[in-house]
């Protein structure tokens, strides 16, 4: 590459940012350009993520990149100290099945004993047992657990955390972060080569950044800003929003104490209509989740997400029944709404957009792009960086991931 080259990445999102760290270890980061339109960092899936990671849970086509960034996320942190800045733990991922006889209505009411039940099974039982599940989920006779993965193969973190972590060391190295900034149009020269983007300021004023690489990174956002800077393409990236509430609560059960047994992913049954998922991170935190939506349209900004209270109180009804404590109201620390872009295969998009399908535009450097993970963009997030910083650099990549060009 030479030294008038620039790589402008559409979305300072986990997936934007790890690009920029690890295209930053190879290329001055004067040359790298990271665009966010919201006016808040991290305002959908890369904060308000649950943060599981895993090794092996994936399709054959995304099988290779996930072994790769589970490798990525451990080195991360090992090098970095992570543990304490981003939470990064072992874990534990376990499906969990609320026996039929915990999950009666009635018993919300406090109507056990009318129903013959005893006061322990309503109760539920709070101890830490290896193999049963960590001491701040609620389990009663009749439920089933069953351990899915642990150890090795699975693990955890703050998404939050590690994508602030992520930015800071890319500032560090002077990659140059536009936000908020929309983009707007590419320029080109008289063979229609793309030579710059064009963005606009939240304050009116238009800036021309040079661009000879241009990486889409948006999640859900990707086909709407293609579309808006490649309008004469037949090409429409094929992602779509799938919107997820979730809740962040504390318990007395899941403190310093007791995270020298790791961190627990639960992924569960339930007879309310959908499958709760509640993860315990680093720091008191337990993520509750699960409660998924396609139907609800997505916004022009993250930050313009509008919070539904009704999926809000179906998860604190969860977290009172699932870790709630017998006299104890459950202690919500954070609501929040986020969109997960997902695919038609349930595949994520990492590739190079064959130029004759542009639109017209030449480009020196290329168009990629790299969206659409669904549930697993933050485990797949380091790996994904990685594999497209060798992509934009014209380099033989760490792991093989043809399959997940777009179709």
């Amino acid at each position: 590459m030479n030294s008038s080259d620039s790589t402008v990445i559409l979305g300072a999102g986990i997936i934007g940012v790890s690009t920029a760290y690890y295209l930053s270890q190879s290329k001055p980061g004067s040359s790298i350009h990271l665009i966010e339109s919201s006016p808040e960092l991290f305002a959908s899936a890369s904060g308000k993520a649950g943060g599981f990671l895993a090794a092996d849970w994936y399709g054959p086509a995304s099988a290779p990149l996930g072994l790769l960034s589970f490798r990525l996320h451990k080195q991360l942190a090992d090098e970095h100290d992570g543990a304490r800045k981003w939470g990064y733990s072992r874990s534990t991922g376990a499906s969990f099945a609320e026996g039929q006889d915990n999950m009666k209505e009635e018993d919300k009411e406090g109507e056990w004993l009318e129903n013959g039940r005893s006061r322990a099974e309503v109760a539920g039982s709070h101890e830490f047992v290896e193999g049963e599940g960590p001491a701040w989920l609620t389990r009663r006779k009749g439920d089933g657990y069953d351990v899915i993965s642990a150890d090795e193969t699975v693990a955890q973190v703050d998404p939050l955390r590690l994508s602030q972590f992520l930015l800071e060391e890319c500032r560090k190295r002077g990659v140059q972060v536009h936000q908020p900034a929309t983009p707007t149009s590419i320029s080109t020269d008289d063979n229609d080569t793309m030579t710059a983007l064009n963005v606009k300021q939240d304050d009116g004023s238009k800036t021309q950044i040079p661009c000879t690489s241009l990486l889409f990174a948006c999640g859900a956002w990707t086909p709407k800003v293609f579309r808006s800077l490649f309008p004469s393409s037949p090409l429409k990236p094929p992602i779509s929003p799938y919107a997820g509430h979730s809740i962040v609560v504390s318990s007395p059960h899941w403190t310093t104490s007791h995270e020298q047994n790791g961190c627990h992913a639960i992924f569960s049954s339930s007879s309310s209509g959908f499958s709760p998922e509640l993860i315990s991170r680093i720091g008191g935190e337990i993520y509750i989740a699960g409660l998924n939506d396609g139907s609800i349209p997505l916004p022009d900004l993250a930050t313009e997400a509008k919070i539904e209270d009704s999926a809000i109180e179906e998860l604190k009804k969860t977290a009172e029944r699932m870790c709630g404590i017998p006299g104890q109201e459950v202690k919500v620390l954070r609501e929040g709404l986020c969109f997960r872009p997902v695919t038609p295969r349930g595949e994520p998009i990492l590739c190079q957009v064959e130029e004759k399908k542009l639109g017209g535009v030449k480009s020196s450097g290329g168009v990629f792009v790299a969206a659409g993970h669904g549930p697993w963009g933050i485990s797949l997030s380091l790996g994904t960086g990685l594999v497209m910083s060798e992509m934009i650099r014209g380099v033989k990549t760490s792991c093989k991931v043809g399959r997940l060009g777009m179709q």
